[in-house]
């Protein structure tokens, strides 16, 4: 038997890869990288999202908490920026006919809103009603 028999059939010839298939699997780990990386990317999209979207919750609530007590609240508009967010608050006259037309009332609804924007430009805007008390109510 000559050398080269002896070498091909035990098998060290065909031991490894090919060039063929190693191809084949870089191919397909590209074809599955490929599908993965724009999942990723809307992951990461929708948690900046959701992190603009609470900051903009937390800077509303501080808004709110720091609002003055009912009687000092007259209509206007206050405005500032906390944590780099700008907001606006907007106190109004209630839109209702029928409790601006109602004699000797206790107490008259102001229409609260709340304006956040980050600075990327996403809004939050938060509308309320806030009660406040009349000369009579006092008991002025």
């Amino acid at each position: 038997m000559s050398s080269r028999t002896k070498r091909a059939s035990s098998g060290s010839a065909t031991a490894g890869f090919t060039i063929i298939e190693a191809l084949i699997a870089l191919a397909v780990v590209a074809i599955v990288l490929a599908a993965i990386v724009p999942l990723m990317a809307s992951s990461n999209r929708g948690i900046r999202s959701v992190a603009e979207h609470i900051a903009l919750v937390s800077t509303a609530r501080a808004v709110e908490s720091g609002l003055p007590d009912r009687g000092e609240l007259v209509p206007g508009v206050l405005s500032g920026t906390i944590a780099g967010n700008r907001w606006r608050v907007d106190v109004l006259p209630f839109a209702a006919d029928a409790a601006r037309d109602a004699p000797q009332q206790r107490w008259v609804p102001e229409t609260i809103i709340i304006t956040v924007r980050s600075p990327s430009g996403s809004t939050l805007r938060i509308n309320t009603i806030r009660l406040r008390g009349t000369a009579s109510a006092d008991g002025k």
